[in-house]
């Protein structure tokens, strides 16, 4: 049952009553609830939450009256969006096509088993009076918790933005608390990005100058970086590397809620297919806001020591010598590597959540730290590995006009030029930098996200 409890939108819990009127007499005659409606009650307290409105830790006549109406116009709701032949009955074929619009598979068989947990006379099919029946003994884990609790792309930062942007719940839209959960994001990603930049700034070196004839290892990427600059140089190109967070995830959210709404969709959460197309185009739009900070951030990491002044001194560098076009240098390789990343990050997160929710989502959707960061860090990585190729090429698209003599190729040119003279592997130049900084990056930023969720007041539940 616990799978079919995944895609109902707005349940919460211990939903209904079937017979409304001899519940709210008992209620009202005793001044409790009577004793078999209590294992339910018990086993989640935040129903008490939900109805009492005056905060005094008890429902009374009144709060459990409005309590009762409100979530039977949500059970109703849930009813109607799982009849898709709108006969006032759900059957298995109804219930394994909502669950595959979420990406989630079911078999006919195991469809019929929640069926059956459900029908009263044997039909096979479930009518309103069943639905409501028994839901009022059987509290279920929704897609609202799921939303809270396996949020990955605005908790973990890898140093890539190219992530379909995490959902939010109708209550943290409205709560205002989606923002609080941005910031806090945000934020994490700040630290993530500093504590991490040596290795990244050394990832952009080994793919640009990196080759067969001169091989750049890891310690010896270090100790170049440090005669030539100091330990401060370590850090070079990050100051526009935290900067781009704010704005590329503001226009991220904001273009991903429009699109959701231009193809048409109302619900809480998208079908899988809906997610990678709606957060594929919203990626490709806040990128494209944000590319020349992309570029700035290449140029400054690949920079001498004293060649910029700062970030606005490399901007007016570019400007004067190259034209506006250098800001874009790369920028298709860059928008093609939206695609895969995203695709398959997004595949295999889905994929290792469905799987953990089926085998142990038993009491509670929440997957604990452990395995949420190690959903997280497995997607991005198979995510990253997939689209590195187009990754490096941006990367020295960018770098070009920096090599003194060298020629100014277009993406396939490169891409030959590449295969032909280093062999596939030169496609991969910089990749053991780069999934170094994947596990540090994914803890540092999910700890910041945790202590900034409290400084700033979001709730989880």
């Amino acid at each position: 049952f616990s799978t079919l409890c995944w895609f109902y939108p707005f349940i919460t819990a211990t939903c209904f009553y079937s017979c409304p009127c001899i519940l709210l007499i008992r209620f009202l005659n005793t001044g409790h609830i009577p004793q078999m409606f209590l294992p339910s009650l018990l086993s989640l307290q935040k129903i008490v939450k939900a109805g009492d409105k005056d905060l005094d830790g008890q429902l009374d006549f009144e709060e459990f009256v409005h309590y009762l109406r409100d979530h039977e116009k949500k059970l109703r709701l849930v009813f109607k969006s799982l009849d898709k032949k709108n006969d006032g009955r759900i059957d298995s074929q109804e219930i394994m096509q909502s669950l595959r619009d979420l990406g989630v598979n079911i078999t006919e068989e195991q469809a019929e088993k929640i069926l059956k947990s459900m029908d009263k006379n044997g039909t096979m099919t479930i009518d309103w009076n069943e639905w409501r029946d028994y839901h009022l003994l059987h509290p279920a884990d929704n897609i609202p918790e799921i939303i809270l609790y396996w949020k990955h792309s605005t908790i973990l930062d890898v140093g890539e933005s190219l992530m379909v942007p995490d959902e939010f719940t109708a209550e943290e839209k409205k709560t205002g608390m989606w923002w609080r959960h941005l910031v806090a994001g945000g934020g994490a990603g700040a630290v993530s990005r500093t504590c991490t930049a040596p290795l990244d700034r050394l990832k952009v070196l080994m793919q640009v100058h990196a080759s067969k004839s001169n091989s750049m290892r890891i310690a010896g990427g270090f100790v170049q970086m440090i005669r030539e600059g100091g330990v401060r140089s370590l850090w070079r190109g990050n100051g526009i590397n935290v900067i781009k967070i704010a704005p590329e995830s503001a226009i991220k959210f904001m273009a991903y809620e429009q699109i959701k709404r231009v193809i048409g969709s109302n619900q809480e959460t998208l079908g899988i297919t809906e997610r990678l197309v709606a957060g594929s185009l919203a990626g490709a739009i806040a990128q494209s806001s944000i590319y020349p900070m992309e570029v700035l951030k290449t140029r400054l990491a690949l920079g001498k020591t004293g060649q910029y002044s700062g970030i606005l001194d490399c901007a007016r560098h570019i400007f004067q010598k190259e034209g506006v076009a250098a800001f874009y240098k790369g920028y298709i390789p860059n928008m093609l590597g939206i695609i895969p990343y995203a695709g398959i990050d997004l595949a295999v997160y889905e994929t290792l959540k469905n799987s953990w929710l089926q085998r142990f989502a038993t009491d509670s959707a929440d997957p604990g730290v452990f395995v949420l960061l190690a959903c997280g860090t497995t997607s991005s990585t198979c995510g990253q590995l997939a689209s590195y190729p187009l990754a490096l090429i941006r990367t020295r698209m960018q770098a070009q006009a920096t090599l003194e003599g060298g020629p100014q190729m277009n993406m396939t040119s490169l891409f030959r030029h590449i295969i032909r003279t280093e062999g596939a592997m030169g496609l991969y130049r910089g990749l053991a930098p780069n999934f170094m900084k994947v596990i540090p990056s994914v803890s540092i930023s999910y700890v910041v996200y945790e202590y900034l969720k409290i400084t700033l007041g979001v709730q989880s539940k």
